[in-house]
C-alpha cells in the first residue's frame, strides 16, 4: 500500500541514489586496499610479485577500481519530477 502513497517514487529513487553512491565510496576504498597492498609487496624485504605483474595488473586495477567508485560516489543527486 505504500507504493500508492504521494513522493514514494522520490523517496525510492533517493534511496536507490544513496545505495549506488555508498557502494561507490566501498569501491575507492576496495581500490585503495589493491593499490596499497601492492606498494607494500614492493616494500617487503622478501620481495614480491614481479615488476611485470604490477605494471599491467596490480596498480592499474587499483586506479579503475578507484575511478569507477569516484564515479558512482560522485551521482547528482536525483531531481523531483
Amino acid at each position: 500500500m505504500s507504493n500508492n502513497l504521494p513522493g514514494s517514487d522520490a523517496a525510492k529513487d533517493y534511496r536507490h541514489h544513496r545505495f549506488l553512491v555508498r557502494m561507490g565510496q566501498l569501491i575507492i576504498a576496495v581500490g585503495i586496499l589493491v593499490g596499497l597492498s601492492h606498494w607494500i609487496a614492493h616494500v617487503a624485504i622478501t620481495g614480491g610479485p614481479p615488476g611485470i605483474q604490477d605494471l599491467f595488473i596490480g596498480y592499474p586495477t587499483a586506479a579503475v577500481l578507484m575511478i569507477l567508485g569516484a564515479v558512482l560516489a560522485g551521482r547528482a543527486t536525483p531531481k523531483k519530477r
